[in-house]
């Protein structure tokens, strides 16, 4: 997720929805057909790579390598926002336009499927298959619709708490010890804990943790059906509302994405935060950063023991209505490579989609935060898989945001979300 960052940053605006009962326009996805799935599947030229707003070290150094490596088939990077719904956005109008410059896309992993549906992307099959041994298969699974794989997992995400060790001897493992653990904050003059709670998918990633941290869940197995009405998941999200009414999540963080939160962490102003783990990297070496060698990372707390992080990522694929289709899928198998992948980790902290990385013995001795971060993939519970996922985000942000508010109950919340949910897995 992190280009959503969050971005991989993520969006801190509203979600625009987008008009899902024309789920299969523009062709192809989903046993539709698609003239564009055809063309240029051997061609070879110069190719536009469109992604987030790079906020790493590690992407503009690999394309530098691509290019000197393939002079001839030269990738020039487009920086979208960091904003995820306007990088949503941008994307699908240039689908819409079937515009040949957009030739490889960053997709967020929610949006594979959404994007598969209504034949914006050239299936991975045939000459243009990936080979998935030794990827992690929550992120093989994630580039794929209808057991069809439309995209290639490049890199993948789990959250993470920051937290600071040299406040913090031991890293709480519950709700109740982190929250205990504020008065350490008190005494430092410090805020406590915070996330993304703005109304952004960054909401839906934390207010998700909460509700599965607390033993719920927002939809059943098949990924369609809401379950989120329950009494676990109201007491999951009620942990967030009670902090932000107790004053140990801070009122400012109402507006938090990614990078406020990232900020106010570097900046010495909060005891824990819960981030992806491209904030490890810079949070360690960044100039300004007041918590170098002070800060540690562990796996997200729950309401009885260790939480359950939301699986993040993003996948690359490729336009169906890219003129140099072979090019293409070269650099896409080159961002998947061992160790163009070891570079996204140690460049950008970004989340390998390799399993060998996690167990390289120099790696995680230099980065002792690995074990933990494949330790949160591993555990991580995935957004539901549907074409109409804008919609069911936008059902989980506006009443998990009315309950943080104040305006709804926790109670209200999660039986209107699941309301909202269910009206937009019908396509309604």
């Amino acid at each position: 997720m992190r280009h959503l960052r969050t971005a991989t940053s993520l969006v801190a605006l509203s979600l625009v929805t987008v008009p899902l009962a024309a789920c299969g326009g523009g062709g192809g996805g989903g046993g539709t057909s698609n003239d564009a799935f055809k063309q240029h599947l051997t061609d070879r030229g110069p190719i536009t790579y469109v992604q987030g707003k790079v906020n790493d070290n590690a992407t503009h150094a690999i394309i530098a390598q691509w290019n000197k490596l393939h002079p001839d088939e030269k990738v020039t990077l487009k920086e979208q926002t960091d904003e995820a719904d306007q990088q949503h956005d941008d994307l699908v109008r240039n689908f819409d336009a079937k515009n040949a410059d957009y030739d490889v896309v960053s997709v967020d992993l929610v949006w594979t499927a959404e994007f598969a549906a209504k034949g914006y992307l050239q299936p991975l099959t045939g000459d243009l298959a990936i080979d998935t041994d030794g990827l992690l298969d929550s992120a093989v699974k994630g580039a794929q619709y209808n057991g069809t794989q439309y995209a290639a997992p490049t890199t993948s995400d789990g959250g993470m708490l920051y937290y600071r060790k040299d406040l913090v001897k031991t890293p709480p493992t519950t709700w109740k010890e982190l929250f205990d653990d504020c008065k350490i904050a008190k005494q430092a003059h410090i805020d406590c804990y915070a996330g993304q709670f703005n109304k952004y998918e960054g909401l839906t990633v934390n207010a998700s943790e909460a509700i599965n941290g607390a033993g719920g869940s927002i939809v059943d197995k098949d990924g369609k059906t809401p379950t989120v009405d329950s009494p676990e998941a109201a007491a999951g999200l009620q942990v967030l509302v009670d902090g932000f009414k107790n004053g140990d999540i801070p009122k400012s963080a109402i507006t938090y994405t990614e990078e406020e939160g990232r900020s106010a962490f570097e900046s010495g102003k909060l005891l824990f935060l819960r981030n992806w783990p491209y904030v490890y990297g810079l949070a360690a070496s960044e100039a300004s950063s007041k918590v170098k060698g002070k800060f540690d990372v562990a796996p997200l707390p729950g309401l009885d023991g260790v939480g359950a992080s939301t699986l993040g990522g993003h996948n690359t694929a490729i336009s169906a209505y890219s003129d140099n289709k072979a090019t293409a899928i070269d650099f896409v198998k080159f961002l998947q490579s061992a160790d163009i992948q070891k570079e996204y980790m140690e460049k950008g902290s970004l989340a390998p989609i390799r399993a060998e990385v996690y167990k390289d013995p120099a790696l995680v001795k230099k980065y002792p935060y690995l074990p933990t971060l494949l330790t949160s993939i591993e555990n991580a519970v995935a957004r539901p898989i549907t074409p109409y996922y804008q919609a069911v985000t936008k059902a989980i942000q506006d009443n998990a945001y009315a309950a943080l508010k104040g305006s709804k109950t926790s109670k209200e919340a999660v039986k209107d979300m699941a309301a909202a949910i269910q009206a937009a897995s019908s396509g309604q």
